[in-house]
């Protein structure tokens, strides 16, 4: 038996299931959760590192710019 068999056979029966798609499909859009700005978290990376006795100019020349090459 073909599957479309039953489509061809009985139009009105077609027409209804359609319909009813048709409505579900409807009813079910209209409660889809929709946000114009949803809630998203932005990636963050956090470093520390201490050198103590050092100023900030050995700080920036020996940590910061090669952690910032790297990164």
């Amino acid at each position: 038996m073909n599957i479309s068999a039953p489509f061809i056979h009985r139009p009105v029966m077609t027409t209804v299931l359609a319909a009813a798609l048709v409505i579900v499909g409807l009813s079910a859009y209209k409660h889809l959760p929709v946000s114009e700005l949803p809630n998203v978290d932005f990636p963050t990376i956090s470093v520390s590192a201490s050198l103590p006795g050092a100023n900030p100019r050995n700080i920036a020349s020996s940590i910061a710019t090669p952690w910032d090459d790297a990164v």
